[in-house]
């Protein structure tokens, strides 16, 4: 999955102007940072099953996600400790509205469209989400 490039506002006390955009193994450690932060590089790779990726690569992947502004490091002793700095829920309103933007002509009704005539989503599925939505607007 990719992040476009998309004006972000503020993500707790950190201004963010631009969320850089993650390859597939930085959005997998930071799905498991989310779950675990805050965290150690061990605490992170004890959520992968085998075969683990190597401890100095799981490492480098996280210090490009410090880069790029998606974790801090606090130090402890002779290691670091990594949380997040932008909320999972951010990231993938995020990245969902770059994908309707860029895919379905800034549309979500042509992205719902889409999935259901790829059959890739059920009437009742459909049916589901509508009554999730009526039942959040009370």
């Amino acid at each position: 999955m990719l992040v476009y490039d998309l004006f972000v506002g503020l993500s707790g006390s950190h201004k963010i102007s631009i969320m850089e955009k993650l390859t597939i193994q930085e959005e997998e450690a930071m799905r498991r940072i989310w779950k675990a932060a805050p965290c150690f590089i061990k605490d992170i790779l004890a959520t992968y099953e085998e075969p683990k990726p190597p401890y100095t690569t799981l490492a480098s992947v996280v210090k490009n996600l410090e880069r790029k502004k998606y974790v801090k490091a606090k130090r402890c002793g002779n290691t670091y400790q990594y949380y997040p700095l932008i909320e999972e829920g951010e990231y993938k309103r995020t990245f969902m509205s770059g994908v309707v933007t860029n895919y379905f002509a800034s549309s979500y009704k042509e992205m719902v469209s889409f999935f259901a005539k790829e059959q890739k989503i059920s009437s009742d599925d459909l049916k589901e989400i509508i009554h999730m939505i009526e039942k959040g607007r009370e």
